[in-house]
């Protein structure tokens, strides 16, 4: 994230059970079970990092492995699934593409509600994503003030530096949060990042009890963000970000409330465009 002067422009994360269940479930009336399988072994994946072994498939969704093999070379025949020297699967680089353009739509419905932000409280309002180990902006609604925060749309980042990715991780299972954990690189970007794993684990703690993450310059020195993960299905979260000068804690007493009221409004309108297409 960097400070913008002068550029108009836009720019800029359930336990892990779930799948497994679901994956040992019958198909739904009127659905494939096949591709809820498949489905669900992928979001299964993702769960474990984005890395995993058949063997730890078949103990965690109750499928048979032979199944599970037949599904997984599938995927890897379409580039959804990479195997890897050691002989464990990884997420493919096919599924980038589709959550590159996936991302994009989900900016452009949540964008209204990132402005409804930005009116509130003057700052740069953002929406990211956690996929796999990685936090990507998916939208940003830049702020009212000529010196305020951009972040391009589309730009990746460790979860362990930013306020969206720590909110993301909090709301996982603890265990699949250091999972997840495992597999990041903790890059020191300032003096104030966090780099061990047991105090990152105290951090997402504290997230936890408050409800809310807050980056501290702790992607870029002078910057500060504070975020809200949505309550849904979607690894998603809300933030707005400023300068430390301007983001006060009058400032982030105020934000957090509304953050909160616009993750929940996103949730139900995504609750109701489920609905309608039941």
């Amino acid at each position: 994230m960097r400070k913008n002067e002068s550029d108009p422009g836009s720019g800029s994360g359930s336990g892990s059970g779930t799948a497994a269940v679901n994956a040992a479930a019958p198909a739904r009336s009127g659905t494939v079970q096949a591709v809820e399988r498949a489905v669900d072994l992928l979001e299964a994946m993702a769960d474990a990092g984005g890395t995993v072994s058949l063997s730890h498939l078949a103990a965690t969704s109750g499928l048979p492995l032979p199944t599970i093999h037949r599904l997984v070379r599938t995927l890897a025949g379409r580039g959804y699934v990479r195997q890897q020297s050691s002989r464990e699967y990884a997420l493919g680089p096919r599924l980038v593409r589709l959550g590159d353009t996936a991302g994009r739509l989900v900016g452009v419905w949540a964008r209204p509600r990132l402005a409804e932000l930005v009116d509130a409280l003057g700052e740069s309002a953002n929406l990211a994503l956690l996929e796999g180990t990685q936090v990507v902006y998916v939208a940003q609604e830049p702020g009212r003030h000529s010196m305020r925060m951009f972040t391009e749309v589309g730009r990746r980042v460790s979860p362990h530096c930013t306020a969206v990715g720590k909110a993301l991780l909090a709301r996982m299972d603890p265990a699949r949060a250091r999972e997840v954990m495992r597999h990041t690189d903790l890059v020191a970007h300032t003096d104030n990042t966090i780099t061990d794993l047991d105090a990152f684990d105290a951090e997402l703690d504290r997230v936890r009890s408050a409800g809310y993450a807050v980056d501290e310059g702790e992607q870029e020195l002078g910057v500060r963000c504070v975020a809200v993960a949505l309550g849904g299905p979607l690894p998603a979260a809300v933030s707005i970000s400023g300068p430390t000068t301007r983001m006060t804690d009058a400032l982030l007493d105020s934000a957090v409330p509304l953050l909160q009221a616009a993750a929940d409004a996103l949730v139900d309108e995504m609750a109701r465009q489920d609905a309608a297409t039941a």
